[in-house]
């Protein structure tokens, strides 16, 4: 079965896009053979990140926990989704943070699949995994990239930031028109806002906030800076954009490369929106340098390029 554009059919990637591959005397392999052994999932690998050889190549990789299996069909994501094996698995919180203070990570970001099938959508797997990593890694700072628990919002919010991650995050993904047709039905752009808002509102601390957006997907770019003011009215701290890669033929196709230039003009429009950090690129990821990311926002540094 086809599942890639033939070589003359598929968009010519432009220089600014193109990433280089593993280097032997990077971490990568060593990262690689952790995770791998610890029988783990990383977004960088299911979500097949274009910065997965610099990213493991400095020692560093986002978890994807509760499986590979995602239970929605964004898309825009290659994550595997379908109907979970099983409930999620009780060791791998332990086997994710030892595996943190092996990496001697000082920045733990965690993500996760959408678990509809679970009655709390996996909130409380979030907090366990939290729990492990402040036992494991008491140094490091913990970010969360959540999905919207759909249906148990409050609750799920409530479990979660009873363990003070220090970074709260949960990607808006696109802007409000083409929310719907992007990430289907059960998914909401007003709702992403709302989580957002709601768990600053809960904290019983400073946590800070983030949210990311894919740009090449049909969107324009009054239409990405009105969706920067939604979050940035919501209080959230920090924002991503990057460039959207079409994974395969089954997802939605590319609109256009978005130049260099433009994503330069995006972070001018962030830092005089007040966010307190802004990385915006054509390779920018949420959880891409989220060290420096969270670091840049808590010292004033603002907007930086990559």
């Amino acid at each position: 079965m086809q599942t890639s554009l033939p070589v003359a059919e598929r968009p010519r990637r432009p220089e600014w896009m193109k990433v280089r591959a593993p280097s032997a005397s990077s971490k990568y392999f060593d990262v690689k053979k952790l995770i791998h052994g610890a029988s783990l999932h990383t977004i960088c690998e299911e979500a097949r990140c274009p910065n997965i050889a610099e990213c493991w190549g400095r020692g560093t990789a986002t978890f994807q926990i509760l499986g590979d299996t995602c239970t929605r069909a964004c898309r825009y994501c290659y994550v595997h989704s379908g109907k979970p094996d099983g409930p999620p698995d009780p060791l791998e919180p332990l086997r994710l943070a030892n595996t943190a203070a092996q990496m001697g990570l000082t920045h733990v970001v965690v993500t996760s699949v959408d678990r509809d099938d679970l009655a709390d959508r996996g909130a409380a797997h979030y907090a366990a995994t939290i729990r492990a990593l402040k036992r494991k890694v008491p140094g490091a700072s913990v970010e969360v990239l959540t999905p919207d628990f759909l249906d148990v919002e409050e609750d799920a919010l409530r479990v979660v930031l009873a363990e003070r991650p220090d970074v709260f995050n949960h990607n808006i993904e696109t802007v409000r028109r083409l929310h719907p047709n992007m990430r289907g039905a059960k998914a909401s752009y007003d709702k992403a806002l709302w989580l957002l808002a709601r768990a600053k509102e809960l904290a019983d601390y400073a946590v800070m906030t983030k949210s990311g957006i894919i740009v090449g997907l049909g969107e324009t770019n009054d239409e990405v800076v009105e969706t920067m003011r939604d979050l940035r009215a919501h209080g959230v701290d920090v924002i991503t954009i990057g460039q959207y890669l079409q994974p395969s033929t089954k997802h939605a196709k590319i609109d256009r490369w978005v130049h260099p230039d433009e994503f330069r003009w995006f972070r001018e429009q962030g830092e005089a929106l007040g966010f307190g950090s802004v990385f915006a690129g054509p390779l920018v990821r949420s959880s891409y340098r989220a060290d420096e990311q969270r670091h840049a926002a808590a010292t004033g540094r603002g907007a930086l390029a990559y």
